[in-house]
């Protein structure tokens, strides 16, 4: 495990933000990707869509990372979804139940339309 994350922003045309994360979510790498994630929130980018294909691992430090940005986005009246969550992370959502809370779509694509078609989407 490394204490390297990754975090890239891709403005998109109306409210939402591609975040693409790249490295392992982790009890060390965790608590900087929330800082960056709630970072973005405030900067306005309150309907954030965190694209996971290139998380190779994420504990439970990351999963609690993933539902604090969940709360953040909420506080900012936003939203999280996630897209393209790697096999192994989806079991975790799905095991936890958490999988019922964020959103999850197979690509950032389909995350971006549904929260474009969405009532009130710019």
């Amino acid at each position: 495990m490394t204490d390297d994350i990754e975090l890239a922003l891709t403005a998109t045309p109306g409210p939402a933000a591609i975040a693409t994360v790249t490295g392992e979510i982790d009890l060390h790498t965790a608590p900087g990707l929330r800082a960056r994630a709630l970072e973005l929130i405030d900067q306005g980018h309150h309907h954030l869509i965190l694209d996971l294909s290139g998380v190779g691992f994420c504990d439970s430090a990351g999963l609690s990372a993933l539902i604090g940005i969940w709360h953040g986005a909420q506080e900012a009246g936003g939203t999280l979804s996630l897209a393209a969550v790697p096999d192994r992370l989806m079991r975790m959502l799905t095991l936890t139940g958490v999988d019922s809370l964020l959103p999850h779509y197979p690509s950032t694509a389909e995350a971006l339309n549904t929260h474009q078609g969405a009532p009130g989407a710019a």
